[in-house]
């Protein structure tokens, strides 16, 4: 049922373009859904990795639509539904998470310059808080947050022209924005030049972002958001697809790809406050878009590409060479210590004049050892 601008103002307690802003004040209530109002339908999955089954929320990063092959503009419907899920961050360790139709990221989304989108931003029923959208990929109030803002078990809806080309953003932008967006609720539009994307053989599709909850890392239960850890930008977990080392073989399984192939990564930073510096360990970005400039063009052989919360990034890989390329932030505590890291497991034949992990080098005669 769609629900009057009117009421969804009122009922989420925001009037005017404020809205977008309102959960920056410190005086914002602590809205957290009870346990018996919040959703326990998220997907269910079969392991074909090390971790057991469980409900997951970490988006399949290979699930994303096709490039674009047309010469003329199109017109999209397009619904989002915010669902709110409850699920593990890691083995034992539960929290309550906001999403975009059960993921994280939520699902990109992928037009051409001049394309016409309907979009439909619905609220599950089962959900405790109101949502909306705001796309950075949009020309207008808010970006859609406030056409869009629905209470539980209603939608609203707006319409919009793709104007600009690039890499954007949507995350929803309700009061307590940043309590929303650390909980999931962030994914990316691709808006492709009217001459489309280079091609490449495969493309994959990240986020990252913290979670910020009132018990250690590790420690085993139901974990809250900790408002003042998310105050003082101090999380708990910086994690890439929602949970951590998700992508990995030891999560749902690293993605995959073959040698002499290119791969194109997509990456949004949700947030909501720290940067990502985002490097492919083993590898360089053979092209960068930085913040998802597609009308620009590309950079060549960068290590590490600086993504800001609320932006993205659009990078290229050769493969040269069989091996693990462990995506990750570059501040590596977050590494370490927090869970951020993918893996994308590039098979084939080896080229040791390239790289040769196990070098036949004869010592020489009087070599006794290292001099180090």
């Amino acid at each position: 049922m769609t629900t009057s601008r009117r009421t969804t103002l009122k009922a989420i307690g925001a009037s005017g373009t404020g809205i977008a802003l309102a959960g920056c004040s410190s005086d914002a209530p602590k809205a957290t859904p009870s346990d018996t109002q919040t959703q326990r339908d998220a997907t269910q999955v079969e392991q074909t990795s090390g971790k057991p089954t469980t409900q997951r929320v970490a988006a399949d990063p290979t699930d994303i639509p096709d490039p674009i092959d047309r010469d003329e503009p199109a017109h999209h419907d397009v619904t989002l539904t915010a669902k709110e899920v409850r699920a593990e961050i890691e083995d034992g360790v539960v929290y309550d998470f906001m999403t975009f139709d059960g993921q994280v990221p939520g699902p990109m989304l992928r037009v051409r310059r001049g394309d016409t989108v309907s979009f439909t931003m619905e609220n599950a029923s089962g959900n405790a808080m109101p949502h909306n959208v705001d796309m950075h990929a949009i020309y207008g109030t808010g970006g859609g947050a406030i056409a869009t803002s629905a209470v539980p078990g209603e939608s609203n809806d707006m319409e919009f022209t793709a104007m600009y080309p690039g890499a954007y953003i949507y995350h929803c932008a309700v009061p307590n924005l940043d309590y929303h967006i650390a909980s999931g609720m962030f994914g990316m539009i691709l808006v492709e030049p009217e001459a489309g994307l280079p091609e490449v053989d495969r493309e994959f599709y990240f986020g990252q972002h913290e979670l910020y909850t009132d018990k250690a890392a590790g420690e085993k239960g139901h974990h809250k958001l900790d408002m003042d850890a998310m105050k003082a930008e101090d999380p708990t977990y910086v994690v890439l697809n929602g949970e951590k080392y998700a992508i990995t073989p030891d999560g749902y399984g690293a993605v995959s790809a073959e040698t002499g192939e290119t791969v194109r990564v997509f990456m949004v930073t949700g947030g909501p406050n720290l940067n990502s510096n985002f490097h492919p360990i083993g590898n360089v970005w053979t092209k960068a878009y930085r913040d998802g400039g597609l009308a620009g063009r590309a950079e060549q052989y960068l290590q590490t590409v600086n993504v800001p919360p609320g932006s993205c990034m659009v990078g290229e890989m050769d493969l040269p060479v069989p091996e693990e390329i462990k995506l990750v932030d570059h501040a590596l505590s977050r590494v370490a210590r927090k869970g951020m890291m993918g893996v994308i497991a590039v098979d084939g034949e080896e080229k040791p004049e390239i790289f040769d992990p196990s070098p036949d080098i004869p010592a020489s005669e009087d070599e006794e050892g290292p001099a180090y």
